[in-house]
C-alpha cells in the first residue's frame, strides 16, 4: 500500500475554525489526508508535546498550527518535532493580528516556524502542500496545475479588461 501525504492541523481554539476551514478545504483540494485538532499550548501543553512528538511517526509530514492572541503553540510544537511546521496567525481583536503574526515569527534560533499572512489559511495548506511536493510526485504536478489555472486566470482577466478599453475608451 502507498504512503499518503498527510498533514496535521493543530487549532489553539475552535474559535480558530472559520479561518482554519480555508486550509483544510486548500488540502482536501489537493488530495492530501489531513488530521484537525484543537490544543491549547497553555491549557493543554502535555497534549501538544504528545501530538507534535508523535507526528512524524504517524505519518504525518507537515504540521500546520494556527493560534491567535499570544499564538504560542507554533513554536511549542516546533519545539517537540523535526517536521516542517507552518504557523498560522489568527486575528484577534488584539492588533489586527499583528500580535499573532509577531508571535508566530519571532522563534529563536533552532526553532523555526514557517509563517503565513495573518488568517492566511490558503497559503497555509499550500505552503504544506508544497513541502510534501517534494517527497510527491503527484502534488508537484497538482500544484504545477494549479498555478497554470491562476497564470490562465489573470491572462482570461486582462483579457476582459482590454475588450472593455477598446469598446469605452
Amino acid at each position: 500500500m502507498m504512503e499518503k501525504a498527510k498533514v496535521l492541523v493543530i487549532m489553539g481554539s475552535d474559535s480558530d475554525y472559520p479561518v482554519v476551514k480555508d486550509c483544510l478545504r486548500t488540502l482536501k483540494d489537493f488530495n492530501v489526508e489531513f488530521t484537525a485538532e484543537v490544543c491549547s499550548a497553555h491549557r493543554t501543553p502535555e497534549r501538544a508535546a504528545e501530538l507534535a512528538g508523535s507526528a512524524k511517526e504517524s505519518g504525518y509530514g507537515v504540521i500546520v498550527a494556527a493560534a491567535g492572541k499570544a499564538a504560542h503553540l507554533p513554536g511549542v510544537l516546533a519545539a517537540f518535532t523535526t517536521l516542517p511546521v507552518v504557523g498560522l496567525p489568527i486575528k484577534s481583536s488584539l492588533q489586527d493580528g499583528m500580535d499573532s503574526l509577531l508571535s508566530i515569527v519571532q522563534m529563536p534560533p533552532g526553532v523555526p516556524v514557517a509563517t503565513v499572512a495573518v488568517n492566511g489559511a490558503v497559503n497555509a495548506g499550500l505552503l504544506a502542500v508544497q513541502i510534501l511536493a517534494l517527497k510527491y510526485d503527484e502534488l508537484a504536478v497538482r500544484l504545477a496545475d494549479y498555478k497554470q489555472s491562476m497564470k490562465n486566470k489573470v491572462e482570461n482577466k486582462n483579457a476582459n479588461l482590454q475588450d472593455i478599453i477598446n469598446k469605452e475608451i
